[in-house]
């Protein structure tokens, strides 16, 4: 990847993790639910998902399905079915 490229990229992916934990810790303080945002840059999602809920000491993790329909409702996305398959953290999947 050309540097600047890169640069670029990685700051359109700040900017968006930005925003999208933004708009969680914001639904999560109108409900007055503590929340605490993290985003990690640098590893397989499964494994940086996993790896913070350790670091952080979760008791549960919670992830979405992909919210499709019919047969394909029970095809988990790949991440969740890694998280499900290696965290020895339970894991809620929610659809």
């Amino acid at each position: 990847m050309i540097p600047d490229a890169e640069a670029a990229y990685i700051d359109a992916v700040n900017q968006v993790a930005a925003k999208a934990l933004a708009a969680v810790a914001d639904a999560a303080k109108a409900a007055s639910v503590p929340c605490e945002t993290v985003h990690v840059e640098g590893q397989m999602p499964y494994l940086g998902i996993i790896d913070t809920a350790n670091a952080k000491h979760c008791d549960l993790i919670v992830m979405a399905s992909h919210g499709r329909k019919g047969v394909s409702a029970f095809v988990l996305g790949s991440e969740t079915v890694k998280v499900l398959t290696h965290s020895r953290i339970p894991v809620l999947v929610c659809h």
